[in-house]
């Protein structure tokens, strides 16, 4: 499957952004999709993946309650829906995907098809 993301840009705090990650090639709906991001000089950190084979969603901590990852099946498109943006939040997002059922993962090593990153900055 190939993934492009897109939707990033900058945004004051405690406003909101939508990313988008639009697949070809396969439906996600065998996949398990996640969403990562990597600000400057930090490792690539889990945000956000929906398992949608079981049923299976999982945010990070320091998300959680602010962002919401959904899907538009008809668009074969993953959607990450994030309020409340904090300065803490910049970073480059990417979406990854890992086919086939289970549970959502956090390590991106557990992911085999990635797209290119979009930037977020958040303004305080």
């Amino acid at each position: 499957v190939q993934l492009q993301a897109s939707g990033g840009g900058l945004v004051q705090a405690g406003g909101s952004l939508t990313l988008s990650c639009a697949a070809s090639g396969r439906r996600i709906n065998s996949y398990i999709m996640g969403w990562f991001r990597q600000a400057p000089g930090q490792e690539r950190d889990f945000v956000a993946g929906n398992s949608w084979s079981v049923g299976s969603i999982r945010y990070a901590d320091s998300v959680k309650g602010r962002f919401t990852i959904s899907r538009g099946n008809a668009q074969n498109t993953v959607y990450l829906q994030m309020n409340s943006l904090k300065p803490e939040d910049t970073a480059v997002y990417s979406c990854a995907a890992r086919y086939g059922l289970g549970t959502v993962g956090t390590s991106q090593y557990e992911y085999d098809s990635w797209g290119q990153g979009t930037q977020v900055t958040v303004s305080s």
